[in-house]
């Protein structure tokens, strides 16, 4: 792990802990007292058009202060570049605790439910509208506690008392509410919707629709009544499949408000003393136990789960033989941060230094759910991981020192990006995957049959 010197003993961390729609969010570090905050970096030579975005996003979420919202910290500006300073949140994207196909315990939706609403309340209240709710976008601290993040495309529906209609067909096709794609629409019913998606896709590992359209077949199944045998629906208990309906009403102005939503008896079950913060640290396979052994009080529709089919994959493009892979990635670095004098003493990086992963600092690198050592060397790790690439005909390329980058589709045909990164920790190798543009659940599941190819070499996971 490449680390670059902070005056005031702040290290900057050389792992990424996310991707954006214009740059890579690295995390901060104070030697001394172990602070940790986020730093995006927008590259303003590589994204022209993202300066406008980026002052409309940092004009709003200047003005937000909740315990269920990212802080924002500050902002440096330079003439190619700029960082953007925000809380870090040690436990990742909502998804990672989504198990595929079977979601996550129901106490846990539960408390991850009722802090979404308490933070998007708290926009609305605002007068601002989020417009991009989905698991991508909801993160996790070390807690346990849900943080609504990434304000790139929310906007004011509210000034001075007077409300406007939205017209913008902007978010993510899955979790758009279907008005959004039609007329103007109103603010907070269609941020309200999106988060019925994120409920159904946590309790059941399941996105209903890929867009909620007259052509997708699912949704019209929800739309006129003839869901019931099917799946996610099918997976619901009653009271949850209740409260689903009642979120996601087509017309918006029977859909259910905040409070209301608050109120239904799904939301004011106890399903017990869980602890969302224990789970957090959780593995997939003890999710899913934990999941399968939580008893509802309330009875679950006895239907079967049709099995899902996925698309046709990209055919395998790659530009690297697996030796040469292996030659380039023990032998290249990636581009070194780059940072020209500021005007702050508190923003200045002075030299750039080489400290690896070990585990006295694995605790400093976001919890994620997809990732696992393996028995073998750096070489025959790499050997293999490309080769179940292959098998699996997804395309791949070496990204730079420790990484493999990889495309494919997910099973509704849209583009998946997501990076390999191999740390050898003390003699001990770890593979580290990480979504970069795509479904958070799918890209689960392309994992899910990565880690599968390679069970034949994966090592003790018990410390991760």
């Amino acid at each position: 792990m490449q680390t670059t010197a902070f005056v005031e003993d702040w290290l900057c961390y050389d792992t990424t802990l996310g991707e954006g729609a214009y740059g890579e969010v690295k995390l901060l570090i104070h030697k001394k007292t172990e602070e940790k905050i986020a730093c995006k970096i927008i590259n303003h030579r590589k994204y022209k058009n993202a300066s406008s975005n980026i002052n409309r996003e940092v004009t709003i979420h200047k003005m937000l202060d909740h315990e269920n919202i990212i802080k924002y910290y500050g902002r440096r500006q330079e003439p190619l570049k700029e960082y953007i300073f925000l809380e870090y949140a040690a436990g990742g994207e909502l998804f990672q605790q989504i198990e595929p196909d079977t979601g996550m315990p129901s106490g846990m939706a539960q408390t991850f439910m009722k802090q979404l609403l308490f933070g998007l309340s708290y926009l609305h209240s605002k007068g601002i509208a989020h417009r991009d709710i989905k698991p991508e976008n909801l993160l996790i601290d070390s807690d346990g506690n849900l943080k609504i993040s990434d304000f790139g495309l929310a906007t004011l529906f509210r000034f001075k008392g007077k409300e406007r209609l939205l017209d913008k067909k902007c978010g993510t096709k899955p979790y758009l509410a279907p008005e959004v794609l039609l007329r103007p629409y109103r603010a907070q019913p269609a941020d309200i919707w999106s988060c019925g998606i994120v409920f159904v896709t946590m309790l059941t590992g399941e996105l209903p629709w890929s867009e909620p359209g007259e052509k997708n077949k699912e949704f019209m199944k929800w739309k006129t009544d003839m869901y019931l045998s099917e799946t996610p629906w099918s997976k619901l208990g009653n009271t949850a499949l209740s409260l689903a309906r009642q979120i996601l009403n087509v017309d918006d102005k029977k859909r259910l408000t905040i409070t209301q939503i608050e109120n239904h008896p799904w939301m004011r079950f106890n399903f017990g003393s869980d602890k969302v913060s224990d789970q957090v640290d959780g593995t997939s396979e003890n999710l899913a136990k934990r999941w399968n052994s939580m008893v509802e009080s309330e009875t679950r529709h006895n239907r079967e789960t049709p099995t899902v089919t996925l698309s046709q994959p990209t055919i395998s493009n790659t530009r690297l033989s697996i030796m040469q892979a292996v030659d380039c990635l023990r032998n290249t670095t990636k581009n070194q941060l780059c940072f020209s004098q500021p005007t702050h003493n508190d923003d200045l990086m002075l030299q750039f230094t080489e400290s690896p992963v070990t585990r006295d600092n694995f605790h400093n690198m976001v919890k994620r759910m997809t990732r696992f050592y393996v028995k073998t060397n750096f070489e025959k790790s790499l050997e293999s991981l490309c080769s179940a690439l292959d098998s699996l005909h997804y395309t791949w390329n070496a990204a730079f020192k420790g990484a493999v980058s990889v495309t494919t589709v997910d099973e509704h045909k849209n583009p998946l990006t997501f990076k390999a990164n191999i740390y050898d920790m003390d003699g001990k190798i770890l593979l580290d995957f990480r979504l970069s543009k795509g479904c958070g659940l799918e890209f689960k599941k392309k994992f899910l049959k990565i880690k599968k190819y390679l069970e034949d070499i994966i090592g003790d996971c018990s410390d991760l």
